[in-house]
C-alpha cells in the first residue's frame, strides 16, 4: 500500500466476487453440503432413503391417475420411462430452489457469526440437492436398459448438458429469492407457488405435442422455459432410445424439431440471464444480510 495511494489494497467490507468466492472457497462449499446433509438426516431412522419417498410416491399417484386411469399409457409407449424421466429432473430442480430459497435464513446463526462468502448456502443447497438427483438417476438407467436402451456419447452429453442448465437455473433463482427472502418472507411462499406449478409447465405428464396442438404459435413462449427443454432432453435420452422402429413412426412426440439446434442455445441464453440477474441482486442485497437476520 503506498502513500500516495493509502486505499490501494484494501476492498470495500462485506464486498466480494459473487460466484467466484464459491470457487475459491470450494473446501467450505464440501463442509456445507456436508453438514446439510447430516443436519438433514440426524435422527432418521431411514435417513437418505426418505430423498426417494417423493419421487416414488410421485411416480405411483400419476402413474395410476393418468396412465391407468385417463389411460395415457395407451398413446404414450413406454409411458413408465416418460413419466420418470420428467419427474427426477424435476424434484432436482424444485428441491434445489425450494431449498435455496431458505438457505440464508435457515443459517442466519452463523452468517451473524462469521463471515463468509454468502453464495456459498444457495450454491451448497443446489449441490445437496444433486446428491439426492444422481440415485434417482442410477435407478432410471437400470430401468432403461431393461427395455433395450443403449447410451451413444451424444445422448450421455445431452443429459449432462440439460443437467448442468438445470442446475444452473437453479441457482440463479436460488440467489434471487434467496436474497429477497431475508428481508420479505413472503418469497418462500411464493417459490413454494413456482415449485407447485413447475411439474404441470413441463412436459413431465403429457407430451409437448399436445400442447403445440393447443396453444399453437404460442407454443413458442412455452418452449422458452429452461424446465422445459430440460425435461424435453432427458425424453429424448431416456426414453426415445427404447421405443422400437414402429412406435418412433407413430410417435409424434419423439424428438422436439430445433431441440438442439434452437432451443437449447436459446434457454441456454435464458438461464445465463436469470444467473446474472441473480448473482446481482444477491451480491447488493446481501451487505444487510446480518442486520437484517
Amino acid at each position: 500500500m503506498s502513500v500516495e495511494h493509502p486505499e490501494e489494497g484494501l476492498s470495500h467490507p462485506g464486498r466480494g466476487r459473487g460466484l467466484r468466492d464459491v470457487y475459491a472457497n470450494r473446501f467450505l462449499l464440501k463442509l456445507l453440503v456436508r453438514k446439510e446433509i447430516k443436519v438433514r438426516y440426524r435422527g432418521s431412522a431411514l435417513g437418505i432413503l426418505w430423498s426417494y419417498m417423493k419421487p416414488g410416491l410421485q411416480f405411483i399417484v400419476f402413474y395410476v391417475a393418468l396412465g391407468l386411469f385417463l389411460n395415457v399409457q395407451g398413446s404414450t409407449p413406454n409411458y413408465p420411462i416418460y413419466l420418470f424421466a420428467g419427474i427426477v429432473l424435476v424434484n432436482f430442480f424444485t428441491e434445489a430452489l425450494g431449498n435455496a430459497t431458505r438457505s440464508i435464513v435457515g443459517n442466519r446463526d452463523l452468517i451473524r457469526k462469521i463471515y463468509l462468502p454468502r453464495e456459498l448456502f444457495p450454491v451448497a443447497s443446489v449441490w445437496v440437492s444433486a446428491v439426492h438427483f444422481l440415485p434417482q438417476v442410477v435407478i432410471l438407467l437400470a430401468v432403461c436398459l431393461f427395455f433395450g436402451w443403449v447410451p451413444t456419447v451424444w445422448s450421455v452429453l445431452a443429459l449432462v448438458g440439460a443437467f448442468a442448465m438445470v442446475a444452473v437455473l437453479a441457482v440463479g433463482l436460488g440467489l434471487l429469492f434467496g436474497a429477497v427472502n431475508v428481508y420479505f418472507r413472503d418469497s418462500e411462499n411464493l417459490v413454494d407457488l413456482l415449485i407447485m406449478m413447475v411439474t404441470w409447465a413441463s412436459p413431465v405428464l403429457y407430451l409437448w405435442s399436445q400442447v403445440q396442438h393447443v396453444l399453437g404459435p404460442w407454443f413458442n413462449v412455452y418452449q422458452l422455459n429452461p424446465m422445459t427443454v430440460g425435461v424435453e432432453i432427458f425424453h429424448w435420452a431416456f426414453w426415445r432410445p427404447t421405443l422400437d422402429a414402429e412406435q418412433l413412426a407413430a410417435s409424434a412426440a419423439a424428438e422436439v424439431p430445433g431441440l438442439f439446434g434452437f432451443w437449447l442455445p436459446l434457454t441456454a441464453a435464458v438461464t445465463l440471464l436469470v444467473l446474472f440477474i441473480g448473482q446481482v441482486t444477491f451480491a447488493r442485497l446481501s451487505v444487510r444480510f446480518a442486520q437484517e437476520l
